[in-house]
């Protein structure tokens, strides 16, 4: 047997808790391993000294303090433990999930159009896909300047009527 092996069973050894054939083994490689049988020795010393001390009895409450302190610790829940902490909340839970599905498998509902809808669409759509309109900004001239009001709360005349000057050539373009 080597010193380590030694090492771990001396404990056992020494309270007399080997089977018979590792005791004997053991004391084999004792008789041949002077620093191994120094090693058992300290420990027999030291149990003998722990032997001779006296024995402390617990008090009577004692028993019911521990008790006391470890029903007082609060209990680790896991991670699952968040799945069932109410009917309610798996009640709510439940409702969304069926709520969330009969949503989902209605699918999208196209915008119901009647036929004179369509036929204005229809209409409109050469003025919308003519981009010289929208980026031009022309038909915006035509429009009368916004009424500014006096501190008394009377309409200031002159900006009330509509002004036809056209605007500025350069400031179209860089639009």
């Amino acid at each position: 047997m080597s010193c380590t092996r030694m090492e771990n069973r001396i404990m056992a050894y020494v309270d007399g808790r080997l089977k018979e054939s590792e005791r004997l083994e053991m004391e084999k490689h004792l008789a041949a391993c002077a620093k191994c049988q120094l090693r058992v020795n300290e420990f027999r010393a030291v149990s003998g000294f722990l032997d001779e001390l006296p024995q402390i009895e617990p008090s009577a409450a004692f028993d019911v303090r521990v008790r006391a302190r470890v029903a007082a610790e609060p209990v680790k829940q896991g991670w699952w433990a968040w799945f069932a902490p109410s009917p309610r909340v798996a009640f709510a839970a439940t409702l969304l999930l069926l709520a969330t599905v009969w949503i989902g498998s209605r699918g999208p509902e196209a915008p119901a159009v009647t036929a004179a809808e369509e036929a204005q669409i229809n209409q409109d759509l050469p003025v919308l896909e003519n981009f010289d309109v929208i980026s031009d900004f022309g038909a915006l001239t035509d429009l009368p300047q916004p009424v500014q009001s006096d501190d008394d709360g009377n309409q200031d005349q002159n900006q009330s009527q509509p002004q036809n000057q056209q605007p500025d050539q350069s400031q179209n373009q860089t639009m």
